[in-house]
């Protein structure tokens, strides 16, 4: 969340004139709802078999470049789905710039707390470890243009595929 999946995944994918897929985005028109109206209807367990189903979806497909959801790791069966797709890039970020980023964004429904930026911290602290995990590749997004964020994943990854 914040990290910048969306729009340097979209630059990725341009450079490499792959296609972009947000699995976001895909449950949006599948559900014909926003991820909070599906949080608030059917809860967060509903939401993560969506993202599941939306990975397993993308199987058959290449050249893809695919942002995912920040929770999408918190089912350990989703990391052999996202190495089964490619290459895992996290791109990370800190924590005041994750909140600067999106403390702009009402649609993040993890993020309708009291406190945002505690909540932030501890989605964080949970996380990073299940991060560090699932990628094979990390990149800190928190300082430097999105172009040149999306030059280095490219270069990296491919010296990772050899």
């Amino acid at each position: 969340m914040g990290s910048g999946k969306s729009s340097i995944g979209r630059l990725v994918a341009k450079k490499l004139r792959y296609r972009f897929v947000d699995t976001d985005a895909m449950i949006v028109l599948r559900e014909k709802a926003e991820i909070p109206e599906i949080f608030a209807r059917k809860g967060e367990e509903y939401f993560r078999d969506l993202e599941t189903e939306a990975l397993d979806s993308l199987r058959l497909e290449h050249g893809l470049v695919i942002a995912t959801g920040g929770g999408i790791v918190t089912r350990p069966d989703n990391l052999t789905r996202l190495r089964e797709l490619g290459v895992v890039v996290w791109l990370a970020a800190a924590e005041g710039v994750i909140f600067e980023r999106v403390s702009r964004n009402k649609n993040r429904p993890l993020l309708h707390t009291e406190n945002p930026r505690a909540t932030i911290r501890e989605l964080l602290a949970g996380r990073t470890p299940l991060y560090e995990n699932a990628a094979q590749l990390t990149i800190d997004t928190s300082e430097g243009p999105h172009e040149e964020i999306a030059d280095r994943v490219i270069r990296e990854t491919a010296s990772l595929e050899g």
